[in-house]
């Protein structure tokens, strides 16, 4: 049998398209999906694009490949996952693997490749970004865990990858739950970048009055230069794009205004926090989220309180776009920072401007800026915050105005910008060297007994604030 047979589980929508883009590169796929109606359709509809085949069971998957084995799982996270790899491993041998491409959380990964270590097998969590299209025709990949686990995976994910001018967008990011960490820090910041647009639009519609046909030709222009990213490429798109099937001109208008989500950017903020780790901006965009789902209550709100349309505001287009530039540094110093404790908290070795390369292509968030940040990652120097490198403090500080204009304006008419206004908080938070955090350590001390320290003497000091202070 080929030494380049793999197994797939799963022929949901990403399943099938990584199964098809592993065949296309000339990689024998047998492939286990729990509908026997799905992988016939599978098999129908793409059993040309190479050497495609589906088994009836897990244990006729793992019959059907040589050793050793790989096995790439594609199952929607949580029990499911387990489920499979319980499945699969009676029937696997030491030194076989088996890759869990799915939004698994990174503390599951952690568990299940420690438990399957004990029996030989080589696990590999797998941060896959890129959605359908991505899967089918290049993603960016992440996978995290045994090295020599990537060892055996590596050709099958370097032919699957997208391609950048950095080279494959494919790297061993670390190890244990390293991959699937990664990815959650991936989603969570495109939770920020994509509601940071949708602030940017707003102050643009509402805020100035535009179009969407105005408001698309001033992001195809920002499309050009350093805010150049497939996210403000696709909402051009989406807002020329007509509404066929309804009373609308644009298709937009016929969108309801309630966002979904996986959890995978909750699940960042809730590692934040677990870590220590301000990620404020992220934060805001999963609040604006579940905020938006709320969308009876707002209605009745927006009609108690009588509010108005936002009276037209000031800020300028150029603004907007610097605006935009500045939150998006805020956002990812946010991440890094994060991925930086957690890989020093857990041991991963995940090295940052790496992540930046292999984000240029394939997924969601990629984006020109991402080779400011590998500069910066790769300085060389103890790099406590992407705000404090060279590559962007200067432009952060000639952008800081706009920021500024741009939060302002945004109040003052009443639109809301939550992820705006918290990567300008955590800005003056950052570069703020005393903060009023000294008050709430006093009130601490005076409330609990919590003590404090001084700044100008080590120990620990506790006041009695409620007695006479001696002369």
């Amino acid at each position: 049998m080929s030494q380049q047979a793999v197994g797939l589980v799963g022929l949901g929508v990403m399943g099938a398209s990584l199964a098809r883009n592993m065949a296309r590169h000339g990689i024998r796929v047998v492939a286990y999906e729990q509908s026997a109606d799905r992988s016939e359709q599978f098999i129908r509809a793409h059993g040309s694009e190479g050497e495609l085949s589906t088994v009836p069971s897990p244990v006729d998957l793992v019959s059907a490949l040589a050793p050793p084995r790989r096995v790439f799982v594609m199952v929607p996270a949580g029990a499911p996952v387990d489920a499979v790899i319980g499945a699969l491993a009676p029937a696997l041998a030491p030194g076989d693997s088996i890759a869990d491409g799915g939004n698994s959380h990174y503390t599951d990964t952690i568990r299940r490749g420690a438990a399957l270590e004990e029996q030989g097998i080589l696990f590999l969590g797998v941060g896959v970004s890129g959605g359908e299209r991505g899967a089918l025709i290049g993603a960016s990949l992440m996978p995290g865990g045994d090295p020599q686990a990537y060892e055996l995976w590596r050709p099958v994910l370097e032919a699957i990858a997208a391609r950048s001018s950095g080279g494959l967008c494919v790297t061993h990011v670390g190890t244990g739950g390293a991959g699937h960490f990664v990815k959650m820090v991936h989603n969570g910041l495109e939770y920020a970048d994509m509601q940071l647009i949708a602030e940017a639009f707003d102050l643009l519609h509402r805020g100035l009055g535009y179009d969407y046909d105005k408001i698309a030709g001033i992001l195809t222009d920002w499309n050009t230069r350093e805010l150049e990213s497939y996210l403000v490429g696709i909402t051009a798109r989406i807002l020329r794009f007509p509404d066929t099937q309804g009373k609308y001109e644009r298709l937009l208008d016929a969108v309801l205004d309630t966002a979904g989500q996986k959890g995978t950017g909750r699940w960042t903020t809730e590692a934040a926090l677990a870590l220590g780790v301000p990620v404020p901006t992220i934060t805001a965009a999963v609040d604006a989220r579940y905020l938006s789902a709320g969308k009876q209550a707002r209605v009745f709100a927006e009609h108690a309180y009588a509010r108005t349309p936002p009276a037209h505001t000031s800020v300028t287009p150029e603004d907007v776009e610097q605006a935009l530039w500045a939150a998006k540094v805020c956002t990812y110093a946010q991440g890094f920072a994060l991925i930086d404790v957690a890989s020093a908290e857990c041991g991963f070795g995940v090295r940052p401007a790496e992540l930046a390369r292999i984000w240029k292509a394939g997924c969601i968030i990629r984006a020109r800026f991402l080779d400011r940040v590998q500069a910066a990652c790769s300085s060389g120097r103890d790099l406590p915050n992407l705000l404090v490198s060279g590559e962007f403090r200067g432009e952060m500080a000639a952008r800081l105005a706009a920021l500024r204009n741009t939060v302002a304006a945004a109040a003052l008419t009443g639109i809301p910008a939550p992820a705006m206004s918290a990567s300008l908080s955590y800005f003056d938070a950052y570069t703020t060297g005393r903060l009023p955090a000294n008050l709430i350590q006093a009130q601490r001390d005076y409330f609990g007994a919590h003590t404090y320290e001084r700044v100008d003497t080590d120990g620990v000091f506790h006041t009695d604030w409620e007695a006479e202070p001696s002369a």
